[in-house]
């Protein structure tokens, strides 16, 4: 497998400070953001362990 066939996952972009409203939504996008962030490091490390030559 190459890293063409098989590219680094993305980190997911934070959310921008206008982004929330503030106004305590049952689901914030601070809270959609930590899912996607911790999905992110559990795809990043499976694609390290496929990739032990590759250091970043």
């Amino acid at each position: 497998m190459t890293p063409d066939d098989d590219p680094r996952p993305v980190e997911p972009d934070p959310p921008l400070p206008s982004d929330c409203c503030n106004s305590g939504c049952p689901i914030c996008v601070h809270d959609l953001y930590a899912e996607q962030l911790q999905h992110y490091r559990e795809l990043l490390a499976a694609w390290k362990a496929r990739h032990p030559e590759n250091p970043l």
